[in-house]
């Protein structure tokens, strides 16, 4: 007698499964050739619901979305970008500090949208269920809130850049952020003429993304006996994993 499979509660048929892997290792970390059409204001309302459906602690939903379209603006912030990068080359030398000035690490004027997304920590009071030990989980439930705009605007054919090269408090002031919101991100969002097959950073020789076996524990850390978790081939044979 044959036993029954039960299908668990929930389950994705195989062609959702197969979206939402190819969104999450498609996803890129996009600097350049952004194409000037605009977002329809529908589609980029559909990915802030995402961002906004992320988990948060205690429910305190600490996120904030702050949308930037103005060209006076994005020159501000391009100032603030272009004064931060200059310092942070001054912490490389020979061939690493030439190959990043040859980087792209930012679309902020090319972009016809900027997000930067803060966290405001005092929201939900002054005891937040589940921070009481961790309070800077706050600040990673902004984080997923970011990496859900993210494979949301991946799945509208949307790329996103995070310019991370930025000096925050300079920031807040260009943008009138108030001194208690803390910035997590300032995103660059558009569309684009095509995404890459790698990170720019793989393909540029920077680093190498690092075998999964290498990263994974068991029971105690350093424990990494064999297991099918880690191991390339039980990954989703769907997806194309070059990048």
């Amino acid at each position: 007698m044959t036993a029954k499979v039960t299908t668990p509660t929930g389950t994705f048929s195989h062609d959702e499964r197969e979206a939402v892997y190819r969104a999450i290792f498609e996803r890129r970390d996009v600097r350049k050739n952004f194409l000037p059409d605009s977002i329809p204001e529908e589609t980029l309302r559909r990915i802030l619901m995402a961002a906004h459906h992320a988990g948060s602690v205690g429910y305190m939903q600490p996120w904030d979305f702050l949308i930037i379209q103005q060209t006076e603006t994005k020159q501000a912030v391009k100032n603030l970008f272009v004064q931060a990068n200059d310092d942070a080359a001054l912490k490389y030398r020979g061939e690493k500090a030439d190959l990043y000035r040859g980087l792209k690490l930012e679309g902020i004027q090319e972009a016809p949208i900027n997000i930067c997304v803060t966290c405001t920590r005092e929201r939900g009071g002054p005891s937040v269920l589940g921070r009481a030990t961790v309070p800077e989980t706050d600040l990673y439930s902004t984080c997923c809130a970011i990496q859900n705009l993210w494979l949301a605007a991946r799945a509208e054919g949307i790329g996103v850049g995070w310019v991370s090269i930025l000096d925050y408090d300079a920031l807040k002031e260009a943008l009138g952020i108030p001194q208690p919101a803390w910035i997590i991100a300032y995103l660059c969002v558009g569309y684009v003429k095509g995404f890459a097959d790698q990170p720019d950073l793989e393909k540029a020789g920077w680093r190498k993304r690092l075998p999964l076996e290498q990263l994974v524990h068991y029971e105690r850390w350093g424990n990494r006996q064999e297991n099918d978790i880690a191991r390339e081939e039980s990954l989703p044979p769907m997806v194309d994993r070059k990048g």
